[in-house]
C-alpha cells in the first residue's frame, strides 16, 4: 500500500477532510459540526468515530451527556494538505 493510499483510508471517505477542516479552528460539539456542515447525522457519527479511531481526533467531555471534538496534533498536521486542497480547488480550470 502506497503512503498516498494509507493516508486516504483515513480522510479520504466523504465528509472526512470536511470535519477535520472545521476542527481546525477549534473544538466543536457534535451538534454545531452537523449543523455547520450539513453532514447528515449518522454519517456525522460515523466519520467522527472513524476519524477517532484513526487518531485524528479526540472526544472532549462536556456536561449533560454533550460530545465535542478536536484534533490532535496528528489531526493538526492535516492543516497544511487542507490548506493546498483548497486552493487548488478555488482555481479555475
Amino acid at each position: 500500500m502506497s503512503d498516498l493510499s494509507a493516508a486516504l483510508d483515513v480522510v479520504g471517505a466523504r465528509w472526512a477532510l470536511l470535519i477535520v477542516e472545521r476542527l481546525l479552528d477549534g473544538p466543536q460539539r457534535y451538534g454545531d459540526l452537523q449543523r455547520d456542515l450539513g453532514v447528515p447525522t449518522n454519517i456525522l457519527a460515523t466519520r467522527l468515530r472513524e476519524l477517532e479511531a484513526a487518531g485524528v481526533l479526540r472526544r472532549l467531555p462536556l456536561m449533560h451527556n454533550t460530545r465535542a471534538y478536536a484534533l490532535t496534533d496528528r489531526g493538526l498536521a492535516l492543516r497544511e494538505a487542507i490548506v493546498a486542497l483548497a486552493r487548488w480547488g478555488e482555481q479555475e480550470g
